[in-house]
């Protein structure tokens, strides 16, 4: 296979404002990216970009050697594994947390009148499992919490064995010992060698798992810095995102930052 997403002169626009681009950006078989940057940055419509819930305003962009605009998207949603607090949003409180993630088979919402078998069934209870949220599966997805909803969300991404994950700020809202539970649980996931390409979308470089290979730096829908994680998570191009200066410390693939 090609380049998993490969964005040519991609931008977005909102009326005459201009919110993300145009940039140009490549993410190969095996690469596992994070996107970063201040509020207002364009992460977010980066991320509804490549999952092609919109299309962009201009420029071109392939996902999985497909050309938006010239592909079935609803076929192409299925072979890509997605987090979002809009997804969140559209999941009916009432459906059963196993419904949940057996429902990403068919790249749906709610369980209707589609069949599941037993290995569906034991693959979704593994996700599950893996995720550390088990015993959640009889539960209905409004009574989560947001950690839970969180695991939930990631193990229905998981679910239809994705060639490519798109996780937005997975650990968002997570308490210190939920945050880092769960960011080992995705270097865990993303050790396997079958694992697809990824792409995390974080406010902070505290939230970056272990093993992440490259960084997306955005401000204002342009891009700062693009490249080897060890390339872009540095001083410079982090002061100059986020407005003030900022001093970044790295310990056993981990990052961390502080104002001078």
């Amino acid at each position: 296979m090609g380049a998993i997403l490969e964005l040519s002169n991609v931008s977005v626009r909102r009326g005459e404002r201009v919110i993300l681009g145009p940039l140009d950006w490549r993410v190969e078989e095996g690469q596992r990216w994070v996107v970063l940057g201040p509020n207002g940055a364009g992460k977010t419509t980066l991320l509804q970009v490549c999952s092609s819930l919109i299309h962009p305003t201009a420029g071109e962009i392939k996902i999985l050697e497909q050309t938006l605009g010239k592909v079935d998207v609803f076929e192409l949603r299925t072979r890509i594994g997605l987090t979002s607090s809009a997804l969140v949003e559209q999941i009916p409180n009432e459906e059963m947390v196993m419904d949940v993630v057996l429902t990403a088979a068919y790249a749906m919402l709610g369980r209707w009148q589609e069949k599941y078998d037993l290995w569906d069934e034991s693959r979704a209870m593994a996700l599950l499992t893996a995720l550390g949220v088990r015993e959640l599966g009889s539960r209905s997805f409004g009574s989560l919490s947001d950690g839970e909803k969180k695991r939930v969300q990631i193990a229905r991404a998981l679910m239809a064995d994705p060639e490519l994950l798109l996780l937005d700020e997975p650990a968002s809202s997570l308490d210190l010992g939920g945050r880092e539970d769960l960011l080992k649980r995705i270097e865990t996931f993303a050790r396997d060698p079958l694992a697809p390409a990824t792409v995390i979308v974080t406010h902070h470089i505290e939230e970056i798992p272990s093993g992440t290979t490259h960084a997306l730096l955005l401000k204002d829908g342009a891009v700062i810095a693009q490249g080897a994680i060890d390339q872009v998570i540095n001083n410079e191009y982090l002061s100059h995102a986020y407005g003030l200066p900022i001093t970044v410390d790295s310990v056993s693939g981990r990052y961390f930052a502080r104002a001078n």
